[in-house]
């Protein structure tokens, strides 16, 4: 079985990368944002578990870190009816902000999942259900997105004007999310701030 991979990166999809290992090129399955910090031609490492597909036989699934695979791992054995593929959807979500997918569960609150990481209000539920009693076990990195957002005095007033242009919650906070990576100026006018947020919605 198959636990590491380092090698070259021959080519780099949306949620796969093709790795050259000794040779042999490996197809590895990965979570979106995974994928969008690989390029072509730089060496990598993954830490890889392996599944069975009916319909494609043996598949891999490529993980940035051992925490990264332990979530993916607690998704498949203990969500009813997830198997490796769903698993890595409900990976990609969290990725977003593990600490805020932490929170959400230990707390049990529905609203976290479905506004910040487009969950579905029935899903919200079942992972909810399934893994609020599993969460400590997690390895927690990161800091509280929700938090630094939520502090933020212009906040409001641009989730409000973005909301009623027809963005959804979850895109207008991750734009916020976006901007706030990027260092944006907290002083700044929020009329700046919410042409600044329709820049990254509109890419």
């Amino acid at each position: 079985m198959i636990g590491y991979l380092r090698g070259e990166v021959l080519e780099v999809r949306e949620d796969s990368v093709l790795i050259l290992c000794g040779g042999i090129g490996y197809e590895v399955n990965l979570a979106h944002s995974s994928a969008l910090e690989i390029e072509a031609g730089k060496e990598i490492s993954l830490y890889i578990a392996e599944s069975f597909s009916q319909f494609d036989g043996p598949v891999l699934y490529g993980f940035l870190s051992k925490e990264d695979k332990a979530l993916w791992l607690l998704f498949k054995t203990s969500i009813p009816n997830t198997g490796a593929k769903k698993a890595l959807e409900f990976l990609n979500k969290a990725l977003r902000s593990v600490a805020d997918f932490h929170r959400a569960i230990t707390s049990r609150d529905p609203k976290i999942l479905t506004g910040i990481f487009g969950f579905t209000a029935k899903t919200a539920e079942k992972l909810i259900a399934s893994l609020k009693d599993k969460m400590d076990a997690v390895s927690v990195q990161g800091e509280s997105k929700i938090k630094v957002l939520d502090e933020a005095p212009y906040l409001s007033g641009v989730l409000e004007a973005l909301t009623a242009l027809g963005y959804s919650a979850a895109e207008t906070r991750r734009a916020m999310e976006k901007l706030h990576a990027e260092g944006i100026n907290p002083n700044g006018k929020v009329e700046d701030i919410i042409k600044e947020a329709l820049r990254v919605l509109k890419k």
